[in-house]
């Protein structure tokens, strides 16, 4: 008997994102509920997940929550639909498994906050952004194949750091960001960007991704914070 998920979501929030792209990987078939995150949390929503946060994922009726912990648990539960990540009884899998972890790690402690605050500012700070790439993120792309540790299909690394890569290559090309800023990462990041490249046509990560309405929202965002 197969068992029953229920996803609460919203497809603008790149975190709730992660668990959207490891579903599409693993091909689990689910329930959704979105949740308005321009509202106050309905006291039904908070009794789910008192953080009121996205995502939350009901699995047989147990919540699980944080969007890395949801992405984590749906890899670790089905890992025979795909192999996102090795499982810690495979010889390998430790290493891998850290290799990822400092992956992800590097992005969100090295680039992420960079990039944001060059995102709000107008892309004042882009040369910060392109440098943190190129001393942490290039390195560790070295034979991506395209994906992450010579992969040919997504990785944890991809799941965790997709929806936030895909929103950068999107500003990019829409303007949010000075485009001098993705000369540099082509030309300075070669492996981050043909990785970069791999991640934003996977239709697992751009599945629920509505591209007009995250922009516009980020452009109301940055207008809201200048105000």
């Amino acid at each position: 008997m197969s068992a029953s998920l229920k996803l609460y979501t919203n497809h603008r929030c790149p975190w709730a994102h992660r668990a959207h792209i490891t579903l599409a990987e693993l091909g689990v078939p689910y329930e959704e509920e979105i949740i308005d995150l321009d509202t106050p949390r309905t006291p039904e929503y908070l009794a789910i997940n008192p953080r009121g946060l996205v995502p939350s994922l009901s699995y047989n009726g147990t919540v699980i929550t944080e969007s890395a912990i949801v992405a984590q648990f749906l890899a670790d539960t089905y890992p025979d639909r795909a192999a996102l990540a090795p499982p810690t009884t495979d010889p390998r899998g430790p290493l891998v498994r850290a290799r990822i972890a400092f992956f992800v790690d590097a992005w969100f402690s090295k680039v992420n906050g960079l990039y944001n605050k060059a995102l709000n500012a107008g892309g004042d700070g882009g040369e910060l952004v392109v440098a943190a790439i190129k001393k942490e993120i290039e390195p560790l792309l070295e034979g991506a194949a395209p994906f992450f540790g010579g992969s040919e299909k997504l990785t944890m690394a991809e799941v965790l750091t997709g929806p936030f890569v895909l929103r950068l290559r999107t500003f990019l090309r829409r303007g949010l960001l000075p485009a001098q800023l993705g000369e540099a990462l082509a030309e300075q990041t070669p492996n981050f960007y043909k990785w970069s490249d791999a991640v934003i046509a996977s239709k697992s990560v751009t599945g629920i991704f509505n591209e007009d309405a995250v922009v516009t929202r980020t452009l109301e965002r940055i207008a809201k914070a200048k105000a």
